[in-house]
């Protein structure tokens, strides 16, 4: 960009009288769309030309519709039909404005644009006529774009693959492979349409399928793929498949790859990869568009990496709100309530207007922190101030903040005074408080209307069974674990561990890994080397009729525990300094290790507070429970 402003500052100081102004202006604003910078194109077109013809028209359209900044086509466009001077629109004007409203989803400004088509005799123009289609199958009128696409009197593969893609964004996959196994000519377009239609209803077997049978492959037919695996929340699978691409060679990933990839990053907490892909952005010099800005900060942020997601927020050129509510959501995970609030404030003042993922970073904020005043403010803006109207998860996560601070009965009043229907999350919240404070009493009563909405909750019965056994009930707690068992409802949460850019996967008690003899050892000298420390197990969290020593090993042995033992075994020679190491364990049993000059079993380990998931060693974990 840096040339073309001193190119375009030579045009205008010395302009060529055999240049016309319009075809200098349609190769400005064509570079300025090549690098994302839209902005710059418009002045051009607004302050450089005196009298736009229809080719600067066409590329100022182009350049928004490439953006997806739709309203400024659509402005564009409509100031184009209003100058009685300027040129009458044609066929490259129309495939513009109707992507526009597509993009849009507005349903008469397309109609209106389709009359104006007409008018101009441009309807039987193939290209304008995919358009047409495809905008028809965007606002949901199935029929019409069919009647359209039959209606046809030339069609080329453009014209097959926007009605495979019609079908496909419709959910209708079963109509898109007829369409697809009927077409003479594919390309590869075809073939990446129905991997993302398949992937689009979770059909990742038949997508993987079709992968595989492509003739060939580019990087759209890869990114098609590796965004489905990533959407359907098969991050591992996402991450193979990325360094599959990488092995295959001649095809360097772009944005769309990047954003997947590191969106599996994020929630694997497979942050070596992660890094990797941030070096190489700013290796290729790649252009740091919102959406993988958003991705990077996302990536660091759910990684523990807060520095790291400050810096990339810091360099992005341009922020949207989904930029802002991130780094508030990463600032609160990550237990930095005051830089979220103050980071709340600047975006108030940049003109931002908050939404309700920025009050649920915001009130996130306020119970790490036990902030009650504070958010129950926040909870009140919303509506007060900004007309957002509170969801559930909203009320989760007041109820949740009050009942930690042992407001029981301020958090049942304001559940059962909800305007919508609670649901097993906000009932959940109220039940982590009564079993803080032991309010078995209210427990039990809270359970019961979990059981009613989710009768298979096995966090209930869990709980249940603890209240029975403490008040000496035992046969009702026998039921209760019984019934956990023989019905199945009892869901393994498990835990991944990147070491050495693999991803290695542990459940609860898990003995399938090669290394187990040594993973098991490994916890026994840290529990050992622990309680030696003062650090003593809550085994009451523990429901079995089992002694003590069998209890603590339930806990020893749960799946964050291996994971970080495995961890720790691979990087043992590696680590020779001061560490910490930070791993959130399922219930209340959080745990930091503090390892002294590592150098294998027999290290001395110190309890310290619990805080916040974080790795910083040259590993990266990540959990996750199936039931919340």
């Amino acid at each position: 960009m840096r040339h073309l402003y001193q190119i375009q500052a030579q045009l205008t100081t010395h302009p060529i009288p055999s240049l016309d102004p319009n075809l200098v202006a349609v190769k400005l604003i064509g570079v300025c769309a090549s690098h994302a910078n839209v902005g710059h194109g418009a002045r051009i077109f607004a302050h450089f030309l005196y009298r736009p013809n229809i080719f600067a028209f066409n590329a100022i359209l182009k350049a928004f519709a490439q953006h997806n900044d739709w309203r400024s086509t659509l402005s564009f466009f409509n100031r184009q039909l209003a100058d009685s001077e300027a040129p009458s629109p044609d066929e490259y004007t129309f495939t513009s404005v109707l992507k526009a409203c597509a993009g849009l989803g507005e349903a008469t400004e397309g109609t209106k644009v389709h009359c104006v088509v007409t008018k101009h005799g441009c309807e039987s123009n193939l290209f304008v006529r995919n358009s047409l289609v495809a905008f028809y199958f965007r606002i949901g009128c199935f029929e019409i774009a069919h009647k359209l696409f039959d209606e046809m009197p030339v069609r080329d593969v453009v014209s097959w693959n926007t009605l495979v893609s019609g079908y496909c964004l419709s959910g209708r996959v079963g109509d898109a492979r007829v369409v697809f196994d009927a077409m003479v000519q594919r390309n590869l377009v075809s073939w990446s349409t129905m991997v993302s239609g398949y992937a689009k209803v979770g059909d990742l077997e038949e997508a993987r399928q079709l992968f595989e049978e492509m003739p060939e492959r580019n990087v759209g037919s890869w990114n098609a793929i590796i965004a489905g695996y990533a959407q359907n929340e098969k991050y591992a699978e996402a991450i193979e498949l990325f360094r599959r691409m990488q092995e295959a060679g001649g095809l360097a990933p772009n944005e769309i790859t990047l954003v997947s990839v590191l969106s599996a990053c994020a929630n694997l907490g497979a942050l070596d990869l992660g890094k990797w892909v941030d070096r190489f952005i700013r290796r290729k010099r790649m252009e740091l568009s919102p959406e993988l800005g958003n991705a990077l900060v996302d990536m660091y942020a759910k990684c523990g990496c807060i520095t790291e997601a400050r810096r990339i927020f810091d360099t992005m050129q341009e922020r949207d709100l989904i930029s802002w509510s991130i780094l508030i959501t990463g600032l609160a995970v990550n237990g930095h309530a005051n830089e979220a609030f103050e980071c709340f404030d600047r975006m108030i003042e940049h003109g931002m207007k908050p939404n309700d993922i920025t009050f649920m970073g915001l009130l996130t904020a306020c119970t790490h922190a036990g902030l009650v005043e504070k958010g129950r403010k926040y909870f009140d803006m919303m509506d007060q101030t900004y007309g957002i109207i509170p969801k559930v998860e909203h009320y989760g996560c007041v109820v949740d903040l009050l009942s930690r601070a042992g407001r029981l009965d301020e958090a049942e009043k304001m559940i059962n005074s909800m305007p919508i229907k609670p649901n097993v999350i906000v009932w959940g919240a109220l039940l982590g408080g009564c079993r803080i404070y032991k309010d078995a009493e209210r427990g039990e009563r809270v359970v019961h209307h979990i059981l009613e909405l989710e009768s298979d909750h096995s966090g209930s019965y869990v709980y249940l069974a603890n209240i029975y056994a403490s008040m000496g009930r035992l046969d009702d707690a026998a039921k209760c674990r019984s019934r956990i068992h023989h019905n199945g409802v009892k869901t393994p949460g498990c835990s991944w561990i990147e070491v050495d850019n693999t991803v290695h996967e542990f459940f609860m008690g898990d003995l399938s890994h090669p290394q187990s003899d040594k993973i098991y050892s490994m916890i026994k000298e840290l529990g050992w080397k622990m309680k030696l420390a003062g650090y003593k197990p809550k085994t009451d969290l523990v429901v079995h009729n089992v002694d003590e020593e069998e209890k603590e090993d339930a806990l020893s042995f749960h799946s964050e525990r291996l994971a970080i033992a495995f961890g720790l075994i691979k990087t043992a020679s590696t680590i020779s300094k001061t560490v910490d190491v930070l791993a959130t364990i399922t219930g209340s049993n959080a745990v930091v290790l503090k390892l002294e000059s590592f150098g294998g079993p027999g290290t001395a380990a110190k309890m310290v507070s619990p805080f916040s998931v974080c790795m910083r060693v040259p590993i990266t974990m990540s959990s996750r429970t199936t039931k919340t």
